[in-house]
């Protein structure tokens, strides 16, 4: 973001919040839109495992099988169980994450100094600290959508009606507590984020060095790389706590039966048992299929709407994002000058040794670059 003396003003800040939560938001209900469908499926492999039509036959067709045994049983409908809670959830989601992130990364670099890219260890706290704030806020939410989207195979069960009718039942039925179940493998999976982020921007600077051009300027190419890539990534490392988090969200549905687990510790040492290392990564294989363009969608998305917000609510701050002699190499030696809405090119001498010309950082944004 453009700033004068090293931090943005007070405006600027607020419409950052503005377009970082707007364009957040948006780019995640776009992309869950698109995936949802996948991940019904995948939510139910992580808690039922593998249907049983698909034991005995190709590995390749447990996704189309899936699908229709949903369709079959519950319409086109039952593909997008868990959708409303889902963009619901994403409004908070992101509006937390959003705002954290970048005070985080303001507040990590070092004192008067803010040109300067943040170490990766710096990166990684910043992405940790918003990843907590965001499941604690919106765990709730999220427990409502694993159990839409798996009331389905339970005939049984009284099915929830709304977003809002679950919530209702949960705490008249099980209490507060049950709207926060699974928040620990919650907490434990911010370390997805953890690893992500820090990749994601890793990955833009580099492309944009390459380029030679900032990130603010990277083509949507170039972002759909770096966003594919931190994500596959990340979801491998850290996909076990998924399956925990979605059996332990599942089970406060069943009213009559006897939880299966006690907790975050006894769910892991039961999956092992049963099912070992492989049980852990249940639904993974889906869930790739989804992260990837879901993180594609989302990461581009978000940056393309986030720089038409602020080119429409802040269009004299664009002009501070402009590469200089330093960030591009075919104005070395010569002075961007601004006229209007064009960029009048100048030579000039080369700087004494006693001044700098100043640059933007690679990298190095105020606004948060991506989404999960």
């Amino acid at each position: 973001m453009g700033e004068a003396s090293g931090r943005p003003s007070a405006g600027h800040s607020r419409i950052d919040v503005v377009c970082n939560a707007g364009a957040g938001a948006a780019a995640g209900a776009i992309a869950a839109t698109f995936v949802c469908p996948l991940d019904v499926i995948k939510t139910r492999l992580q808690v039922h495992g593998i249907p049983e039509a698909t034991q005995s036959g190709r590995g390749g067709s447990i996704i189309v099988t899936s699908l229709q045994q949903i369709v079959r049983a519950e319409g086109i409908r039952g593909l997008y169980r868990g959708l409303s809670p889902t963009i619901i959830a994403l409004l908070p989601n992101w509006a937390v994450y959003f705002s954290v992130y970048p005070l985080l990364k303001n507040l990590l670099h070092p004192p008067g100094d803010t040109d300067t890219e943040i170490g990766i260890g710096a990166n990684m706290i910043a992405a940790a600290g918003a990843g907590a704030a965001t499941a604690i806020s919106t765990n709730p939410l999220w427990v409502v959508k694993t159990r839409l989207q798996t009331q389905g195979m339970r005939p049984d069960l009284v099915p929830y009606k709304s977003v809002f009718s679950a919530l209702r039942r949960i705490v008249h039925e099980e209490g507060i507590r049950g709207l926060y179940s699974g928040l620990l493998p919650s907490l434990a999976g911010i370390s997805h984020v953890a690893i992500q982020f820090p990749l994601y921007e890793r990955a833009k600077s580099y492309l944009a060095k390459r380029d030679s051009t900032t990130v603010d300027k990277l083509n949507p190419t170039s972002l759909a790389i770096a966003s594919s890539c931190s994500k596959v990534l990340a979801s491998v490392m850290t996909y076990p706590h998924e399956v925990v988090r979605s059996r332990l969200q599942e089970q406060g549905q069943l009213r009559d039966c006897k939880p299966q687990y006690s907790g975050v510790i006894d769910c892991t040492k039961k999956i092992f048992h049963r099912e070992g290392l492989q049980g852990f990564y249940r639904g993974c294989g889906t869930n790739l299929l989804r992260t990837t363009p879901s993180a594609v969608i989302t990461f581009t998305s978000y940056e393309m709407i986030n720089r038409f917000l602020h080119s429409v609510l802040a269009p004299d701050n664009q002009s501070n994002l402009r590469p200089t002699s330093a960030d591009n190499p075919q104005f070395q030696g010569k002075a961007v000058a601004t006229r209007g809405n064009l960029n009048v090119v100048e030579p000039t001498t080369p700087p004494q040794s006693s001044s700098r010309t100043p640059s933007i950082a690679l990298g190095n944004k105020d606004k948060l670059t991506s989404t999960p």
